[in-house]
C-alpha cells in the first residue's frame, strides 16, 4: 500500500508538473487589437543578428530585400559594413557587397564559422570551436588568431564581433568577452561574463554610458573601470541611451542602470517574451501567445494589446518585429 501511495504521489506530481509547464500568459485586461501590423512582402526563413534569409535565398537587411542570393548549402552569417556574409560547414566563406553585387570575396577557412563582422579591410571571425581570428580582406591573409575553449552546447543567439575605434570585442561561446587591439594585433583583456557549463555563450553586447554591457542567459555584466555582474534567468536584453532592459524567463521586465542597479521591475506571470523594441517614450515587448505590451520606459504603466503571432523566426529590424510572414510595427 505504501508503494502504491508513493507511485500515486509520484504520478500526481508528474501530471501537476506537466500541467504547470503548460501555463501561458493570460492578461487580466486587453486594451484592444494592435493596429500597426499586417502581411509582409516576404517570409522569414532564417535569421542572423542583423539580417534575415527570405524566399529565393535572398537577404533582408537595412529595411529592404537586397539584390543578393545565398548559395545552396550556405548559411547566412549576417550583414556588416555593407557586406552580406555566408558560409558552409567546411568554412568556405563568401562576402558579397550590397552596393556592388559584382564585388565578391571568398575565403577558405577550413573550420565551421559561428559568426563574423567587418570593418573596412578587417574581417573578424568567431569559429564554432570558439577560436577567434582577424583577416585582411584585400590580402586574404590572417592578422591574428586567438584560441578559446570549445563550448559543449550553445544558445542560438550568437553575437557577432563588435568594432569600436581600434578595438575588436569578441563575444565568445563560453561566456567571455575578449578585447583585441586591431592595430597592434594583440589581446588586451579577457573578461568572464558567466561561468556556467551549458548554454553559456554571450547573447547580447552593447556599449552604453562608456561601459561594455554583455549578457549570457545566466548573468549580465557591466564593464568599465570595474566589473559588475548580476544574475538573472535571461531571455533577451535591449538598451536605450540610459537604461538596460532585461526580459527574464520568469516573465519579468527589469530596468537597470548602466551600473546594473535596478530602476524598476514588472512581472507578467508565465509570459514568454520573443523580443523587445525601445521607441519614443515606450518599451514594446512581443509575447508568444499573441500580445504586444506597451510599457513606459520607467515601467510605471503598461497596456496589453492583442496581435497575431504565428510560430516562426522572429527578426527585429529597427522599429518592426517580423514573425514568419507578418510584420508588427511599434511606430
Amino acid at each position: 500500500m505504501k508503494i502504491l501511495l508513493i507511485i500515486l504521489i509520484s504520478v500526481t506530481a508528474l501530471v501537476f508538473s506537466a500541467c504547470s509547464s503548460k501555463e501561458v500568459f493570460k492578461p487580466s485586461g486587453v486594451a484592444g487589437k494592435w493596429e500597426s501590423h499586417g502581411n509582409s512582402e516576404f517570409t522569414i526563413k532564417n535569421i542572423s543578428p542583423d539580417a534575415a534569409l527570405v524566399e529565393e535565398k535572398k537577404v533582408f537587411a537595412d529595411g529592404r530585400v537586397l539584390d543578393i542570393k545565398i548559395q545552396d548549402g550556405y548559411k547566412l552569417l549576417g550583414y556588416s559594413d555593407g557586406w552580406v556574409m555566408s558560409s558552409d560547414v567546411d568554412g568556405n566563406l563568401t562576402l558579397q557587397y550590397s552596393a556592388d553585387t559584382k564585388n565578391v570575396n571568398k575565403f577558405n577557412l577550413k573550420r565551421t564559422i559561428a559568426t563574423a563582422a567587418i570593418k573596412d579591410d578587417i574581417l573578424a571571425v568567431l569559429f564554432s570551436n570558439n577560436e577567434m581570428a582577424l583577416y585582411s580582406i584585400a590580402n586574404k591573409s590572417p592578422l591574428l588568431k586567438e584560441q578559446g575553449n570549445a563550448p559543449i552546447v550553445v544558445n542560438s543567439k550568437i553575437v557577432k564581433p563588435h568594432f569600436k575605434d581600434d578595438l575588436v570585442i569578441f563575444s565568445t561561446l563560453d561566456g567571455k568577452i575578449v578585447i583585441i587591439n586591431s592595430k597592434t594585433k594583440k589581446k588586451l583583456r579577457t573578461v568572464i561574463v558567466s561561468g556556467e557549463e551549458h548554454f553559456n555563450n554571450v547573447i547580447f553586447l552593447s556599449l552604453i554610458d562608456n561601459k561594455i554591457v554583455a549578457a549570457t542567459g545566466h548573468k549580465i555584466l557591466s564593464l568599465a573601470q570595474k566589473e559588475i555582474r548580476q544574475a538573472y534567468d535571461i531571455r533577451s536584453v535591449t538598451t536605450d541611451d540610459k537604461n538596460i532592459f532585461v526580459a527574464t524567463k520568469q516573465g519579468e521586465i527589469i530596468s537597470l542602470t548602466p551600473d546594473l542597479q535596478q530602476n524598476a521591475k514588472l512581472k507578467f506571470p508565465f509570459a514568454h517574451f520573443l523580443g523587445m523594441i525601445v521607441s519614443g517614450e515606450n518599451l514594446y515587448a512581443l509575447e508568444k501567445e499573441g500580445y504586444i505590451i506597451e510599457i513606459s520606459r520607467d515601467l510605471s504603466k503598461h497596456k496589453v494589446y492583442k496581435v497575431n503571432v504565428e510560430d516562426g523566426f522572429v527578426f527585429i529590424n529597427d522599429k518592426i518585429f517580423f514573425v514568419d510572414d507578418e510584420y508588427i510595427s511599434v511606430e
